[in-house]
């Protein structure tokens, strides 16, 4: 009987092709999508999930409340873990991490940057889970020189992993000497921090408890209370921190407050958006909305499925009746019904299964992700696989299933089943449905595009555009010498030194204080007397830099919104750590992201300590002044590497994520509704189909193509229109909301919801027309000689 049901559902979805196609391809097109963002939402939530001991590790964070303002740091006062450890019993231990910054090290004659290496203490190896080929992990990092490498970085430097007791040396620290003392497996790209050399701590660091300056981790005790932990951080600040020097108690009453808290490790990369961070995270919100689409798409599909089914089933009407008359159980007839339509189902979510292999490399590009199949994926992936087709197969199958096979044989065999489109809520409620969805999508790409339009073309208060910025200036044995050389190449404008960009990671945040009491919380940055000329910044009072005055070596520069919190008049004497005099107030310009309003920032002269040379260009032939540029550096720092970037690229890099998400939504918007055209395309096939005498008796008594077409489309149109009511205003609303994080944005154009409503409704026109002039087009007599 089985094979008997299957043969004929076989049968039956050979007859009707074009439908079954459809069927198949808009499932299988849908479920794909569906795959491809679950591959991606489940990597973004398995970050730092390969730690063991991942559900009991903390990362502390510090809250700084001062003259107004608040910041929030990932990283704490060096002495913090250690305290934690010997205060609070609940706490097992602690690791401090420190990013090196632009270290160097000899790889024979050539000078290699690495990026990623980091400072640590050597308890780093009991809490997070980094497994060593060679060495002791206890003592791996106990000795001042010691440095533990990866498994790349031993092949990258030595061409082999049996490293142990050789030495790398650094050249930034007068080449000194690490002695190699471990080598670990390769950290997992899933981990909100990656490094490749962990070069061991000073255990007599600072114990200054105002200094911030280390990413610290705690690892609790099984079954900790880490809520109760967290209310007692504020007496440990208390006992801590009121010294000689400086009364916290005195601090904290007139409203500041210096706080810590504790954030999850396996919560960082997606909810956590701190100063000092140790690497860029990924943003939670994205997550949500990558999984509503998903959602979305797959509903969109599988409503496309049941809606054809369901049309498709009135045309079987009499077969039905005719069973019946010939004997057939209605039992038999349910599960021919369900079988035809968990067949179309198996057979879509095989080739959805095999759509997302073959997409998912261009996908990874997309996405930034280096996402594979594997056997972790597919453990979930076929068990979820097997109940959509079970769920869907039994969902589109039921209106033909128990629906028809319920009606008397006498009155499917007379014809009063035989509705036309018209009369079916069911499908004029799924083409809404489907519609509303659709643009939904379209207007909320065109929103994600309109914001970063805005954002790439907005006046930042400084000019990146042609400028170069060369990483390693300080590789140098003369950085001044380095920079006079740049500007006397042709095609150069102007040149600077810093350590720190507005598109740079690197801050320093300190506390500015002015003579009249007035403080505030503010970014510290040395810069050289060039730079306001070569970034393009505008002086709003006072004066520049100048190497004509050797005083402004003890001078400042604020930003308007530090003269404005901290209440400036004139010229009072500013104290950062030593006493500056401001000479000048530069007009606000933004060097965070324009999710976050300009903050105080404080320019001084230090030139010691440059981390990069910014070449201000002008040139119509970039690759020749490249070669110049890069050819003098080879001769000023022979056997370091030419490390650059332009500046354009670095701040659009501070948006890749809604930069990918803008392609990501372009792409699942396109297939969303070109899914919801494609049911839409089968659905005015069938209603062309049901009406055919209608069509031709109307022709022969004098209608032309225009007033046959009008009439076939106005139903659809007329559904299309209700999607657009109900839709745009839900769009509105959501993208308002996601518009919100951005401290600059621009509010959603009219011509957005414009484009997506006229745009909708001229598709789906053009869709519903090619069915409506063919039935128009067809001969009367073809109809008529039956009746």
């Amino acid at each position: 009987m089985i094979k008997n049901i299957l043969k004929t559902a076989f049968r039956g979805l050979a007859k009707n092709k074009g439908f079954t196609a459809i069927n198949v391809l808009g499932l299988a097109s849908g479920l794909a999508i569906c795959l491809l963002i679950t591959f991606y939402v489940f990597d973004e939530l398995s970050y730092d999930r390969y730690n063991i001991k991942a559900d009991r590790i903390y990362r502390l964070n510090t809250d700084l409340k001062t003259g107004g303002s608040t910041t929030q740091f990932a990283i704490t006062a060096p002495p913090v873990g250690e305290a934690m450890v010997s205060e609070f019993p609940e706490v097992e231990g602690s690791v401090r991490i420190a990013l090196a910054i632009n270290i160097q090290f000899k790889k024979g004659d050539e000078i290699i940057t690495e990026n990623k290496a980091v400072y640590c203490d050597h308890s780093i190896f009991d809490i997070f889970t980094l497994p060593m080929l060679s060495g002791d992990p206890k003592t791996a990092l106990k000795n001042p020189n010691a440095i533990v490498i990866s498994e790349s970085a031993a092949k990258k430097y030595f061409n082999t992993t049996n490293v142990i007791g050789r030495t790398l040396i650094s050249v930034n620290n007068e080449n000194s000497l690490h002695k190699i003392t471990g080598v670990i497996k390769d950290m997992p790209a899933q981990s909100h921090f990656r490094a490749d050399f962990f070069l061991a701590l000073d255990a007599n660091q600072s114990h200054n408890w105002m200094g911030f300056s280390f990413n610290t981790y705690i690892l609790v005790k099984p079954g900790a209370d880490v809520k109760r932990l967290e209310s007692r951080f504020d007496g440990l600040i208390r006992r801590h921190m009121n010294t000689d020097s400086f009364s916290y108690d005195k601090f904290a009453s007139g409203g500041d407050f210096i706080r810590l808290s504790l954030t999850p490790l396996t919560d960082i990369h997606l909810k956590s958006n701190r100063q000092r961070e140790l690497s860029a995270n990924g943003d939670i919100q994205y997550i949500y909305i990558f999984l509503a689409i998903a959602v979305f798409v797959l509903v969109l599909a599988c409503v496309n499925f049941m809606n054809l089914s369901t049309a498709r089933s009135a045309n079987r009407a009499r077969e039905v009746g005719v069973r019946k008359v010939l004997g057939s159980p209605r039992k038999y007839l349910v599960a021919q019904f369900l079988s035809e339509s968990v067949l179309v189902t198996l057979a879509s979510s095989v080739i959805a299964i095999l759509l997302a292999w073959a997409l998912l490399p261009l996908f990874n590009q997309l996405s930034g992700k280096d996402m594979a199949l594997s056997l972790q994926i597919f453990s979930w992936l076929i068990p979820a696989l097997l109940v959509i087709v079970f769920v869907v197969g039994v969902l589109a199958g039921a209106y033909p299933a128990f629906f028809l096979s319920a009606f008397q044989p006498i009155s499917v065999l007379n014809g009063k089943l035989s509705s036309g489109f018209r009369d079916s809520a069911l499908r004029s409620f799924l083409v809404v449905f489907q519609f509303s969805i659709s643009i939904f999508l379209i207007v909320g790409t065109l929103v994600v595009y309109n914001q970063l339009s805005y954002i790439k073309s907005k006046d930042l208060g400084f000019n990146r555009s042609q400028v170069l910025v060369i990483k390693n200036a300080n590789a140098v044995s003369n950085p001044n010498t380095l920079r006079q050389e740049m500007k006397h190449l042709p095609g150069v404008i102007n040149a600077s030194l810093s350590s720190f960009l507005p598109t740079g990671v690197n801050r320093w945040p300190n506390q500015l204080s002015l003579s009249s009491g007035s403080s505030v919380q503010s970014e510290l940055w040395t810069v050289d007397e060039n730079y306001l000329n070569t970034m393009g910044m505008q002086l709003t009072e006072g004066r520049n830099f100048s190497d004509k005055f050797l005083s402004d070596s003890s001078a400042m520069i604020i930003n308007q919104t530090a003269a404005k919190k901290l209440g400036y008049k004139g010229d009072p004497t500013a104290l950062v750590n030593k006493r500056y005099r401001i000479i000048g107030v530069v007009k606000d310009f933004n060097f965070s992201s324009l999710r976050d309003n300009v903050t105080p920032l404080a320019m001084v002269m230090a030139p010691d300590w440059m981390a990069s040379l910014n070449v201000k260009l002008q040139t119509g032939n970039l690759p020749q002044l490249m070669e110049r540029i890069e050819n003098k550096w080879k001769t000023l720092a022979p056997g370091q590497q030419f490390e650059y970037s332009f500046m354009d690229d670095d701040f659009n890099a501070m948006y890749s994520n809604e930069q990918r998400m803008e392609k990501l939504f372009f792409i699942f918007t396109a297939l969303a509704l070109g899914i919801a055209c494609l049911g839409l395309f089968a659905l005015a096939a069938y209603a062309a189909e049901q009406r055919r005498r209608e069509i031709s008796i109307r022709k022969v008594l004098g209608a032309n193509v225009s007033t046959l077409v009008s009439l076939l489309s106005k139903d659809f149109i007329r559904l299309v229109l209700i999607a657009i009511f109900i839709s745009v205003p839900l769009a509105w609303w959501v993208m308002h909301q996601w518009l919100q994080s951005f401290a600059y944005r621009q509010n959603i154009p009219w011509w957005a919801v414009a484009s997506a409503a006229t745009g909708t409704i001229i598709i789906a026109f053009a869709t519903i027309s090619f069915q409506s002039v063919k039935a128009a087009m067809a001969k009367p007599v073809d109809s008529l000689r039956g009746e």
